[in-house]
């Protein structure tokens, strides 16, 4: 098992400069003064894409042999990994195929194949989305880049953390805390190496839906454990069955325990990200400014960056969450 370092991030950061946006670390003075917090918005909802997925999907391509790019690559994405990977490929001349459940949000498999590549679709309950990416890749000589569980992969995602500890130095901040939503764990893996390894002492704390804590469990447990697949989430980005490998051997020895929030605090969350941030941000990318809202106690005092991961959803969804939000709203406390 290869585990990436910190100098395989800053070789990414290099890497993928001409490729990708450099995202805001945004401040809201009302949101901070509501928490007792110092909040630093990491708004890779604005990467291109729509999500942080496009910094790993690169730096993988960018790392393969010319024959491996000349074969072409297959991965298994909920979609925000999908449409990175396509969009990667087309840049860089590759030819992408996409395994995709088949009740991913329209505008997650549109993007998919608006940016080339070819998505096969499948049935999250009955059908095993790495066997079918397996049997294409062995099928057509295809090279897997898996969303999560890739050394070359997290230590792209962790550029992301990397950029908001050195724009929060320019302005005089030092992060004490992250919040980061959690699927397989690649993200807040590569974001945990990037502190580790800028001297930096953050307590850094995973954030799952309810019914998809396999992250939050498996570092209780020491060991991996899978949620029910069955389980039911508006989060559709962060329902994965169980924590990678590689990301779980980084999280287990870096992170805090972990968190979980409820499909109604996704919701709020949404809400103030759309009134107070002017922030689109999907279900799964509002996973840690839910808990912030929802459970101010653990950001009281603290000076804390939250992911917000992606903004891809259907207009549909975006119509459902922006409801009013009334002027007295006040803060759990």
């Amino acid at each position: 098992m290869k585990i990436p370092t910190f100098a395989d991030i800053e070789a990414a950061a290099s890497r993928l400069r001409p490729y990708i946006a450099h995202t805001p670390l945004l401040r809201n003075p009302v949101l901070d003064r509501r928490l007792g917090a110092r909040l630093l918005i990491k708004a890779e909802c604005l990467q291109l894409t729509g999500s942080f997925k496009v910094r790993g999907a690169f730096n993988r391509l960018l790392i393969m042999s010319e024959s491996e790019r000349k074969a072409g690559v297959v991965a298994w994405s909920a979609g925000n990994h999908g449409q990175a990977l396509a969009y990667a490929g087309q840049c860089l001349g590759v030819a992408v195929t996409v395994v995709m459940p088949s009740d991913a949000p329209r505008a997650k498999i549109s993007g998919t194949e608006r940016w080339g590549a070819k998505v096969v679709l499948y049935d999250r309950l009955t059908e095993s989305r790495e066997q079918i990416g397996q049997d294409l890749a062995l099928q057509n000589g295809l090279v897997i880049v898996p969303p999560f569980d890739d050394p070359d992969v997290i230590a792209g995602q962790g550029t992301a953390f990397l950029e908001a500890i050195r724009d929060a130095q320019v302005v005089g901040e030092t992060p004490t805390m992250l919040l980061c939503g959690t699927g397989g764990g690649g993200l807040i893996a590569g974001c945990a190496l990037s502190a580790e390894g800028s001297g930096m002492d953050i307590r850094m704390h995973a954030v799952e839906p309810v019914g998809y804590d396999d992250m939050g469990r498996s570092l209780a447990a020491g060991r991996l454990v899978s949620n029910n697949p069955a389980a039911a989430s508006i989060c559709d980005a962060l329902m994965t069955i169980k924590p990678g490998e590689i990301p779980f051997e980084i999280n287990k020895r870096l992170l805090g325990p972990g968190y979980t929030v409820s499909d109604d605090e996704i919701r709020e969350a949404m809400r103030v990200a759309l009134q107070d941030l002017k922030l689109v941000v999907e279900p799964g990318g509002a996973a840690a400014l839910a808990l912030a809202l929802s459970r101010p106690e653990l950001v009281r005092g603290q000076t804390a960056v939250i992911m917000v991961t992606g903004g891809n959803l259907d207009l549909p969804t975006l119509a459902s969450i922006a409801a009013p939000i009334p002027d007295s709203f006040e803060v759990k406390r």
